[in-house]
């Protein structure tokens, strides 16, 4: 029973790892990374359709991202869906191949950015505390039930905790690295 509650945990603080890595990696450092394009949407023959399957993204060189449309008919639109975007680049066209340059991030920018990211990291604590707390109060309903003893219910908290302190751990480790990816210039 306790094993079961620690194994869900553990996936569900894992799928909060992953969607906290996902939420940074949306955030701009400065170097042209084809993952800043993937949650642009592009309309497309009337449907909402993702930038990477409309065209190949390559990173040229650390500051500039190359875009293949593989329809030339929608390049006007690919190019409307990356300027609206909240991203701020602004892509150079020529026919079906597009080049955005990555535009410097300013002193002030980076700390807004890193702001984010802290606030991102955050989101990603309490995600994992709420897990946490999920995972206490069903081994508190299996004591109540009668179906663990006092002592596996002690144990069982003590693995949920030692298993929340490690995913916070990596989030603040993910952090210090995504600062410092920030602050490079």
């Amino acid at each position: 029973m306790i094993d079961e509650i620690n194994d869900d945990a553990r996936q569900r603080m894992e799928k909060s790892i992953n969607v906290l890595k996902g939420q940074l990696s949306k955030i701009r450092t400065g170097r042209a990374h084809p993952s800043l394009l993937d949650n642009i949407m592009v309309p497309y023959y009337g449907t909402d359709t993702p930038l990477k399957q409309l065209a190949n993204i390559i990173a040229e060189d650390s500051r500039t991202l190359a875009l293949t449309v593989f329809d030339k008919s929608s390049a006007k639109a690919v190019e409307k869906a990356i300027m609206q975007s909240d991203l701020g680049l602004n892509p150079m066209s020529a026919g079906s191949v597009m080049r955005i340059p990555m535009p410097a991030l300013t002193e002030e920018r980076r700390k807004d950015l890193i702001r984010v990211v802290r606030n991102e990291a955050e989101q990603g604590k309490v995600a994992i505390r709420n897990i946490r707390r999920d995972a206490n109060s069903d081994i508190k309903e299996l004591l109540k039930e009668k179906e663990i003893s006092e002592d596996d219910s002690r144990r069982g908290e003590d693995d949920v905790q030692k298993l929340t302190d490690a995913f916070v751990k990596e989030i603040d480790e993910i952090l210090v690295a995504k600062e410092k990816d920030l602050m490079e210039v």
